[in-house]
């Protein structure tokens, strides 16, 4: 245990980051399940998605749940009234709740592929083609069976509604098998159609099922009398799914590998509708809810689509639907400053996304990029030959969005630059091209890189052929390009726009950064790399420009001084992405070496890196900075993750240079283990608080910690006391509630009850006893013998202002004080000087003091002299402060102005 405890505190997690949710993911290639809940009335949907499942209403298609994550994918779904039945790997666990695993069934020897629901029981199925039964509850084994593999592939199970204690099963040498899984009996066997079965499902008439098979055929089967009661042929494969209407109409569904639905009449045996496209991928689970017209559909594509049967002609309309990447995203960005919308370009489609970390209602789809909207609309998706190839970077802007379309975005190996609009959610009307290349589109020279302005107005494309061009955003002419003739002599790997419009700066494979005036498009400034750039990422509001290089490293160049200021390393691959958190202290870099670190700027440390499973491809800061986003390689999702020092105080220790990260799982992809727990919370006391002690140093100056208004006023009383002066005398209360008494002060004390009664008290006042010393008094009268000041500077500090200047008033002789008292409170003020602490009481003491006696010192030598001491000691101190003070300044400004 100590070793394992040794090697998490060497290797720990993110301190800033944890890991909050995923977007955008929704599905994948396995059948959904639809379920009824009795008391809401309402059907959900289940859908697996990598190691867990999400629960949607039917209703809405809005999350209701997502489950715990599973130590592997899920490969197989089924649920009943009560639970939901996962397989994982070797392993089947049952969720109540849709949340939660309360059972776990273990006993398989290979993958489990199959499941099936029955009653008090549940029937499993592996890939070694054996059949388990089990008892819910106890979680035992009731029934084993074992099929030869040669004859009988178990590939489809069903119960037979009606059919008490027996199942149906179909293999992919095409045979079916019926079963009493009570008696452990074969029943019948039916002799198949030479052709293995993939789909088996109950149709709404007893005895009948419907069974699909590898040849795209459909057979209508009664089990009863092993009557085949008709046959349909679909031309597009194997077929996937099958479900039927119960809605009064005799018309059922079926799903083929290539993303298109057949709808099949079963009174007049025709097919009467087909539904192409209907997801791009093959049709993994289709249903339709029982009693509605509606078919609910789910493929790989990452969509999940709920159709509806109202029009005339038999086919469905979409109805609503969740979609997310069907490629892995390549490039994401917040969209506006509420951090609310990402948008994201995925991989290998030319399509556009904006995911809300809200709610999915709000998630869009600004569509496909296309040459020509028009002719692309009369071919369709699947013909579409002037599809756009997939987004290598993009922009946007919501200062115009309104107005004109506020995103532009570069694609792979394609000249031509679109614009998107938001708030329309389709492409833009522009294609922004230079003209020089229009009599020769032999050239290879495709967009690198992209930028719009804060104000929305323009937008400045970087190309491969070393040219900067400038765009107006609103009707899509071309405003000037950035050097004579090429901005750099090679491709431009990026550029930004500063946040007045004052400045562009641009990096290039030919090693240099330049530096332009926006508007009259000229050259300002220089600067050498010593390695080409990959990328850049400008922080607007500070002005430092983060540069990425091929070999690994990180610049930071300050926009105003126009130096480099900060050199990053560490990465150990190719950095895909940087981001700034709002106040850009924090550099935020991904690498191929699957790390993502957090670089501190003005300290220039390492404050943050952890190590994930999948390299992060592109990461984006919201403009809050409340989360981080991240997407992976070969991952659909957007990842968020939260910012802890929102919500705790986290200790930024830089680490060190042999530090090594530990693995974080993604959001959600990852059961947390109680072990776990218990290492964390030994080794959570390494971020241990800084503590300051009372005095950092002997030669420091060190104020107290006392609120301003405890001595700031010690001058001013006379005029607050005049400006507090009561209008009219107070008024004795009829019947003054019950309290406890108190002591004044500033600190509330509960005072001693007098237990003698205040009536046999006589009414003659002891001048004696208005004469009594305080304690001020005593303790400065003690440390003129002791030479021991804490004392008394301590009783100092709990008073109030009114009670300072009483206790300083009360030292002089002619109110009952004494001379050596008053030298004694110079003496008090030379220690506070002599320990360099507490240096403001020290001077408005002082102050208070000199105004209350200053005739009276002036006329006492002996007080003279105290009083010279101590303004020598004054000069002193302030001499000694003024030069720390010219010190720090001259290092800050040294530290501003020199390059690091």
């Amino acid at each position: 245990l100590q070793l394992c405890i040794m090697s998490v505190a060497n290797k720990k997690g993110s301190a800033l980051f944890s890991g909050f949710r995923a977007l955008g993911l929704y599905s994948n290639h396995l059948p959904h399940v639809v379920r009824y809940h009795k008391k809401h009335r309402e059907f959900y949907v289940v859908t697996a998605v990598g190691k867990c499942f999400h629960t949607y209403n039917v209703k809405k298609l809005g999350i209701v749940a997502v489950s715990n994550a599973l130590p592997e994918d899920i490969s197989s779904l089924a649920a009943d009234r009560m639970l939901v039945f996962v397989a994982h790997g070797k392993l089947v666990s049952a969720f109540a709740r849709n949340k939660e695993v309360v059972h776990t069934y273990k006993g398989h020897n290979a993958e489990v592929h199959l499941l099936l629901p029955f009653g008090d029981h549940m029937i499993s199925v592996d890939k070694d083609n054996i059949l388990i039964i089990w008892d819910v509850q106890s979680e035992e084994e009731y029934l084993q069976i074992t099929f030869d593999k040669t004859a009988f592939d178990v590939s489809a199970i069903m119960h037979p509604s009606t059919y008490l204690n027996k199942i149906l099963l179909g293999s992919s040498q095409g045979g079916l098998q019926l079963w009493n899984v009570k008696s452990n009996k074969l029943l019948y066997t039916f002799s198949g159609w030479s052709s293995g079965v993939s789909v088996l499902t109950q149709a709404p008439a007893v005895d009948v099922v419907g069974v699909g098979l590898s040849s795209g055929q459909i057979i209508v089967h009664n089990i009863k009398y092993d009557e085949t009661l008709m046959k349909f042929q679909q031309d597009w494969g194997p077929i996937t799914a099958i479900s039927f209407r119960t809605d009064g109409h005799p018309v059922m569904a079926a799903g083929s590998p290539v993303g298109h639905i057949g709808l099949w009449d079963l009174e007049d045996k025709k097919l009467i509708a087909q539904m192409r496209n209907a997801h791009n991928t093959s049709i993994a689970g289709l249903t339709f809810v029982q009693g509605e017209p509606l078919l609910i559909t789910n493929a790989a594509d990452n969509a999940i689509r709920v159709w509806i049967f109202d029009a005339p002609g038999g086919g469905g309309r979409l109805l609503r639907c969740r979609i997310g990447h069907s490629a892995p995203p390549t490039r994401i960005r917040h969209h506006g400053q509420n951090g609310k919308q990402i948008l994201s370009a995925g991989h290998n489609t030319g399509t556009l996304q904006s995911f809300s970390i809200i709610h999915e209602r709000f998630n869009k789809s600004l569509g496909h990029g296309s040459i020509n909207k028009k002719k692309s609309k009369k071919k369709g998706l699947q013909y579409d030959t002037m599809k756009l190839p997939a987004i290598t970077t993009f922009a946007s802007e919501t200062a115009r969005q309104s107005d004109w379309d506020g995103i532009v975005a570069c694609h792979r190996g394609f000249l031509s630059v679109t614009t998107w609009n938001y708030q329309k959610t389709s492409m833009g009307v522009h294609k922004l091209e230079p003209e020089r290349f229009e009599r020769n589109r032999a050239l290879n020279v495709h967009a690198t890189a992209v930028d719009i302005t804060s104000c929305g107005n323009f937008a400045v494309v970087a190309l491969s052929s070393g040219h900067l061009d400038v765009y107006n955003m609103q009707s899509g002419y071309h405003r000037g390009q950035y050097g004579k003739d090429k901005a750099h002599e090679g491709p431009v790997r990026g550029l930004a726009v500063d946040g007045l419009n004052q400045l562009t700066v641009s990096v290039g494979a030919d090693k240099l950064i330049k530096i332009w005036k926006f508007k009259s498009k000229e050259l300002v400034h220089t600067v050498a790399l010593k390695s080409s750039p990959a990328a850049v990422f400008l922080h607007r509001d500070s002005g430092m420009l983060a540069i990425a290089l091929d070999d690994f490293a990180i610049n930071i160049l300050d926009m105003e001084t126009r130096r480099i200021v900060r050199i990053f390393s560490g990465h150990n691959g190719q950095i895909n992405d940087m981001a700034f958190s709002p106040d850009g202290r924090w550099l935020i870099t991904s690498s191929m070496d699957c790390t993502i670190r957090t670089w501190d700027l003005p300290s220039g440390c390492l404050i943050d890196c952890f190590l994930l499973d999948a390299a992060a491809v592109s990461i984006t800061m919201s403009p809050t900075g409340d989360f981080l986003a991240s997407a992976h390689v070969d991952d659909l999702g957007i990842y968020l993750w939260s910012n802890n020092t929102l919500c705790r105080p986290v200790s930024l220790r830089p680490l060190p240079s042999d530090y090594e990260p530990a693995v974080v799982m993604l959001p959600g992809t990852c059961p947390v283990q109680e072990m776990e727990y218990e290492v964390e919370e030994v080794t959570s006391d390494e971020m241990i608080e800084y503590e300051s002690p009372e005095q950092l140093a002997d030669q420091l100056v060190t104020l107290s910690l006392l609120p301003d208004s405890r001595w700031k006023n010690l001058l001013k009383l006379d005029i607050i006391k005049k400006r507090n002066k009561p209008k009219e005398p107070p008024k004795v209360p009829k019947s003054a509630p019950f309290f406890l008494p108190t002591v004044p002060g500033l600190l509330p004390q509960f005072g001693a009850a007098d237990s003698s009664s205040t009536e046999g008290q006589s009414k003659i006042v002891n001048f004696g006893v208005l004469a009594q010393k305080s304690d001020f008094y005593h303790q400065l009268e003690d440390a003129l013998v002791s030479n021991d000041y804490t004392g008394a500077v301590s009783l100092l500090k709990g008073m109030g202002p009114s009670s300072i200047e009483t206790e300083l008033r009360g030292l002089a002789p002619d109110v009952g004080g004494s001379l050596d008292v008053m030298q004694s409170f110079l003496k008090m003020i030379i220690s506070i000087l002599d320990s360099k602490r507490d240096f403001d009481l020290a001077q408005a003491y002082l102050a208070l003091f000199l105004k209350l006696h200053l005739r009276l010192i002036s006329e006492e030598p002996v007080l003279m002299d105290l009083a010279r001491e101590v303004s020598t000691r004054i000069e002193e101190t302030w001499t000694n402060m003024q030069m720390l003070f010219n010190k720090s300044l001259c290092l800050l400004a040294y530290m501003k102005s020199a390059l690091l």
